[in-house]
């Protein structure tokens, strides 16, 4: 069976239309064939006992009349007494008593090749006479077979016509797809396929090419900025790096050497920062999603604020322990609060409050710091990666442009949400809404 469907599967699409039209008009046409074969006997002896009605009528009148009748062209008359005996002088006729029966109640029989249909008439000396017309049926059952033969020939004929007429039809039809191919292989860069005017499965197939050449597109474009903006990124750790180097093996006092090595070793930081943030970024968009659990998010933003380095500004969280449950995987978790807290501590100037709110369906972190906030206008873009609100203040701190962006992408792509406002405190507030796991005991 398996063998059948690839085999079935690797079939042109002209193949698989005609074959079926073909096999679906020949089974039609052999089973009428065979249905019209066997009807063919019956309607000959019917058109046969029709015949010798109209023949059996005007002989009945005569006989009645007290005289015997003369047999029309290929019919034979015959005038017998109730028991089947010749009354008209002629030779006995080869029908049994049940036959005789059989004609005197008006059904008709077959006897030796003759068709026999009978009436009774009653003579003027009123004796019941039986009147029985026959004709014969030789060459008509070969006729039958014959005519049967001829169905069955006409009946492959016409499937073959059938195929053949399938398979053009398919193939004027197909011409459009063809026209449709040539026009892809030759489509430039940013332009679109021609929508058919006909609103038919090739428009809607041409319509969705085009909506998957502009995500195509879409996705290019991203990369090439992405490309552009981690090669540019890169390149100031690296050219860093490298001049202090230079200056310290220009220099070799012990003292610069120190302060030098410090700055290169601040540079690397930054630098496997950077480097780690683009590997996050790269496996979210080829798909990688760890498998998703229970998360406790009010004891993951406690373990996020303990690991702040020191000196970091004062972290208040506050929620109930066990009943703020998100369905994500730990280290996403984990993720988004280290950056949420990194990127609060870069601006706060005294204080840091982390809030858990449990909810029905939802449960949600929000990051509240007292900071210079974000102006209105660059808040739809802070989760855009490498974009930076002030460029300068950003790489002073050690921002890399990337923590951000692996929130908001690390939080959508378990379906959560992300935004930005104004905190109470008047610096930013960030705010993350992930899926409930539900009440999960901690026991």
């Amino acid at each position: 069976m398996s063998f059948l469907r690839r085999w079935w599967e690797r079939r042109s699409m002209q193949f698989r239309i005609t074959a079926p039209a073909a096999a679906v008009t020949l089974a039609f046409l052999l089973g009428l064939a065979v249905v019209a074969g066997r009807g063919l006997g019956p309607l000959r002896d019917s058109s046969v006992d029709t015949e010798l009605a109209e023949a059996l009528g005007p002989a009945v009148a005569t006989v009645s009349a007290g005289g015997l009748p003369g047999p029309p062209d290929g019919v034979v008359l015959r005038v017998l007494d109730t028991a089947g005996a010749p009354v008209d002088g002629g030779p006995a006729p080869p029908l049994g008593p049940g036959d005789v029966r059989a004609l005197k109640a008006g059904q008709p029989v077959t006897v030796d090749r003759m068709r026999w249909l009978g009436a009774v008439a009653t003579a003027p000396d009123g004796q019941l006479r039986l009147v029985a017309a026959g004709t014969g049926l030789v060459g008509q059952r070969a006729a039958v077979q014959k005519a049967a033969t001829w169905l069955l020939w006409a009946a492959g004929l016409g499937a073959a016509l059938a195929a053949v007429a399938t398979r053009l039809v398919v193939r004027f039809a197909l011409r459009r797809v063809s026209r449709l191919r040539r026009t892809v292989r030759a489509l430039p860069p940013g332009e679109r396929v021609p929508l058919p005017e006909a609103d038919d499965e090739l428009r809607a197939l041409a319509a969705d090419f085009n909506a998957l050449l502009a995500r195509q597109e879409e996705a290019a474009q991203r990369l090439r900025r992405f490309t552009g903006d981690a090669a540019h990124e890169l390149r100031s750790p690296v050219a860093s790096i490298r001049v202090q180097a230079e200056v310290a093996v220009a220099n070799p006092d012990p003292e610069l050497a120190q302060e030098t090595l410090a700055d290169i070793l601040a540079e690397a930081e930054r630098l496997s920062a950077l480097l780690d943030g683009l590997l996050t970024l790269a496996r979210s968009d080829a798909g990688e999603l760890p498998p998703a659990e229970a998360v406790d998010l009010l004891t993951e933003a406690l373990a996020a604020a303990d690991r702040l380095p020191p000196g970091s500004p004062a972290v208040r969280v506050t929620g109930v322990v066990g009943q703020a449950w998100a369905h994500a995987a730990h280290s996403e978790v984990e993720l988004v609060l280290n950056n949420l807290l990194r990127n609060a501590c870069r601006y706060a100037s005294s204080q840091i409050v982390v809030s858990v709110l449990p909810g029905h369906s939802t449960v949600r972190v929000v990051v509240d710091d007292d900071g210079p906030g974000i102006p209105p206008e660059h808040r739809d873009r802070v989760f855009d990666r490498f974009y930076r609100v002030g460029d300068d203040r950003a790489r002073t701190s050690g921002g890399t442009g990337l923590g951000l962006a692996m929130v908001a992408e690390t939080v959508r792509r378990r379906g959560g949400r992300v935004s930005v406002g104004e905190s109470p405190e008047g610096g930013a507030r960030f705010q993350i809404v992930w899926r409930s796991a539900g009440n999960v005991s901690t026991s």
